[in-house]
C-alpha cells in the first residue's frame, strides 16, 4: 500500500514474469524491477544483519534441499500468483495487498518450505545465518520450482480468467497517479 504507487507494488520477480507474460509490462521494465528487487532483498538481508549486531553477510548454512521444499515452494508461488492476478481480474484490485498479505501468512503455515515464494527473497536469504536464512547451494532449486510454480499459474490464470489480458495493466499499481498534497 504505502510504496505501490512509487514502484507499482513489484516486489517479486516471479509476480514481474507473470505479469510481463500476460502483458502488463513490457521487458526492459521487467527486467530493471527484477534487479532492483533481488538487489533490495540483498540489501535487506545485509540491514537486518545488522540491526541484530551479526556480520554483514554471514552466509547461511541452512540447508533446504528436498523435493517436499521445493514442490511447496511451487505451490506456495502457483497460489500467490492466482490470488493477485485473481483478485484483479475479479475487479477487487485494492484489496490485493490485504489478499497477498493473508495468503503470505497462510502459507507460511501450510508450505513446509515456510512459503518463500520470491525468488529475489530466496537469494536475499542466502546472505542470513539466521533461522530465516537458506544455503546458497539451496537457492537455485528454490528458485526453479519458484518459476515452475509461476509458469503453471500463468496456465492456470489463463484457464480460469481467460480475459484476464484485459487487466493485466491493473495488476499493479498506477504509476501516474496524481500524489495528493500532505495538508492541502
Amino acid at each position: 500500500l504505502a510504496l505501490g504507487p512509487a514502484s507499482g507494488a513489484h516486489f517479486n520477480p516471479a509476480v514481474t514474469l507473470a505479469d510481463r507474460v500476460l502483458g502488463g509490462i513490457d521487458t526492459r521494465s521487467a527486467l530493471a524491477y527484477v534487479a532492483a528487487q533481488v538487489t533490495g532483498a540483498v540489501v535487506g538481508a545485509i540491514a537486518a544483519n545488522a540491526m541484530f549486531d551479526l556480520p554483514a553477510v554471514e552466509w547461511s548454512s541452512t540447508e533446504r534441499a528436498a523435493g517436499n521444499l521445493w514442490f511447496a515452494e511451487g505451490v506456495a508461488t502457483l497460489g500467490l500468483l492466482v490470488v493477485i492476478f485473481g483478485v484483479v481480474r475479479s475487479g477487487r484490485g485494492t484489496a490485493a495487498a490485504f489478499a497477498v498479505g493473508g495468503y503470505i501468512a497462510g502459507a507460511y503455515y501450510f508450505t513446509s518450505s515456510t512459503s518463500f515464494a520470491n525468488p529475489a527473497v530466496t537469494v536475499g536469504r542466502a546472505f542470513t545465518d539466521t533461522f530465516a536464512g537458506i544455503d546458497p547451494a539451496s537457492v537455485p532449486m528454490f528458485v526453479v520450482a519458484q518459476l515452475a510454480g509461476a509458469a503453471v499459474a500463468i496456465g492456470l490464470v489463463l484457464v480460469i480468467y481467460p480475459r484476464v489480458g484485459e487487466v493485466a495493466d491493473r495488476v499493479v499499481v498506477p504509476h501516474d497517479v496524481e500524489e495528493p498534497r500532505i495538508g492541502a
